[in-house]
């Protein structure tokens, strides 16, 4: 505890934007499969998905942790991990998805982001063992991504 009574958090990752993967795939630097992008967030597909689909959203801004998160943000950024969370079953023809955040402690990129992964009944999915694999080829990610980009498109026009 500090002298003031706060308790005093480890440090974050102060590498920032320049050596952030996220950040480089905001601004369009190497490769993405992108999947939704605004000025709050940017969505694409996880390089090593527990199923084809599982989508990241992380936000366009470097923000480490969801505690950092602006107050002006949450709202765009929440809006769209729900846009996610009916488009990816959507294109997928999945029964629904799971929705996680790590904050601080497991994220492998320590930039705040939220993993959409699509989920069947029966799926073998397990607690949070979770086994991760590859795109088995470029036109199979590539097919994905369409699949949800055109499922965003979708439910945007809706509203």
């Amino acid at each position: 505890m500090t002298s003031e009574g706060q308790a005093r958090l480890r440090p974050i990752d102060t590498r920032g934007e320049a050596d952030c993967a996220f950040c480089r795939i905001s601004r369009h630097e190497g490769e993405s499969y992108l999947v939704l992008e605004d000025e709050a967030s940017v969505a694409f597909l996880d390089r090593r998905p527990v199923f084809p689909g599982h989508v990241l959203l992380a936000t366009r801004a470097h923000c480490p942790t969801m505690g950092e998160l602006p107050g002006n943000l949450i709202e765009p950024f929440f809006a769209n991990v729900r846009l996610l969370a009916l488009a990816v079953p959507k294109a997928l023809g999945a029964d629904g998805s799971f929705i996680a955040i790590n904050d601080r402690v497991s994220q492998s990129v320590p930039h705040l982001h939220v993993h959409v992964v699509p989920r069947r009944h029966r799926d073998g999915l397990r607690g949070f063992f979770w086994p991760r694999q590859q795109y088995k080829s470029k036109e199979s990610a590539l097919e994905t991504q369409r699949a949800i980009q055109s499922a965003v498109a979708e439910l945007r026009e809706r509203r």
